[in-house]
């Protein structure tokens, strides 16, 4: 398929998913690298309180709390 044909479907809305080999597909500066770390009962408890409130996963709360303060010291 030429490029043009390509970006034709992808402007008219087709699915183009089927031409795209996802399996070398990047996001830069987003790989994922497993952490373990060790919290106080207390802390998992309010995360956990948090979580239910808000209806997310425990990992979500900390993600975005953890993005957010380091957003702030850059």
């Amino acid at each position: 398929m030429k490029a043009k044909e390509f970006e034709q479907k992808f402007d008219e809305g087709e699915d183009i998913t089927q031409y795209l080999d996802l399996s070398r597909a990047r996001r830069p500066e987003q790989e994922q690298k497993r952490v373990n770390v060790d919290f106080p009962v207390w802390m998992i408890q309010q995360l956990d309180k948090e979580a239910r409130r808000l209806g997310v996963p425990r990992q979500s709360i900390i993600k975005v709390w953890v993005a957010e303060r380091l957003q702030k010291v850059s």
